[in-house]
């Protein structure tokens, strides 16, 4: 069931792109680079189908396992789907928010923002190793006693969502923006611009950065990328990009507490001198 809406979701995310395609070529904004960089971000997609695959069946296993054993076992009904829906949006929340501020997490998160351009093509530039961390975030829902099954759909769907976002075609939608996640939100989370790093981390939903004060509007269309920019194309380079430079300050590290700060700390973080 989740592979087949994916599947749906690439498909309709395929038209969308033709579509942006041509909106470039109306508006003389279509360029070779940026055509590259579009085709860089769609080949991040094939080890990443892969290895979610394999991940995937071996959370369904670990996911139901561990539920045989939970005795508060929340009945399924439209009430706990609903309920579930909005935790993994949560949940969502809080693994998006620790992927940017856990350097180790963002290793391979760092693959999803590297592009200098943003399109739909965007929405799947993701990390062969994204699935492992999204397994570990999601724990917590089976414990709670969620059927894994209403785990998963919920999953599916919040990560669903998200092509539609990575887009400048579409403007400011209203009230619309007060608490959903929007195209205009997500430029923002998208954006280089210091006033623009780490924030809009909501996958659904805005009204988790609204709560938690990591909300900010879209004041003017973002720079996109790293802080320190790629300017490769390579599907390989964009996969490792974020790996030397790691192993560098590891190497670099005088002593076991740095070592281990370089792993855990924010990106940039350094000893104090």
């Amino acid at each position: 069931m989740s592979f087949n809406i994916y599947d749906w979701v690439l498909v309709f995310a395929g038209l969308f792109l033709a579509l942006e395609i041509l909106n470039d070529i109306v508006t003389r904004r279509f360029s070779g680079g940026r055509f590259m960089e579009t085709l860089s971000s769609v080949f991040t997609q094939v080890p990443y189908y892969f290895t979610e695959m394999i991940i995937f069946g071996g959370a369904v296993y670990l996911y139901f396992v561990i539920y045989e054993y939970i005795p508060w076992q929340i009945p399924v009904n439209g009430y706990s789907a609903l309920l579930v829906l909005m935790l993994a949006d949560l949940t969502y929340y809080i693994e998006h928010y620790a992927i940017h501020r856990i350097r180790l997490f963002w290793l391979a998160h760092s693959v999803h923002h590297s592009s200098s351009d943003y399109n739909t093509a965007t929405a799947f530039r993701f990390s062969l190793f994204d699935p492992m961390v999204s397994v570990l975030f999601h724990l917590p829902l089976v414990l709670m006693g969620f059927n894994p099954i209403l785990i998963f759909a919920a999953e599916v769907l919040v990560q669903a969502y998200q092509f539609w976002i990575h887009n400048e075609m579409i403007g400011k939608l209203g009230p619309l923006e007060w608490f959903l996640n929007t195209p205009s939100h997500h430029r923002v989370h998208h954006g280089s611009d210091s006033k623009y790093i780490d924030k809009n981390f909501g996958g659904i939903l805005i009204i988790w950065d609204r709560i938690f004060g990591t909300f900010q509007k879209e004041e003017e269309l973002p720079n996109y990328g790293l802080t320190t920019p790629m300017a490769s194309k390579n599907p390989i380079t964009v996969q490792f990009y974020e790996f030397p430079r790691l192993y560098k300050d590891l190497a670099s590290a005088e002593n076991a507490s740095d070592f281990v700060k370089y792993l855990v700390k924010p990106p940039g973080w350094r000893p104090k001198a």
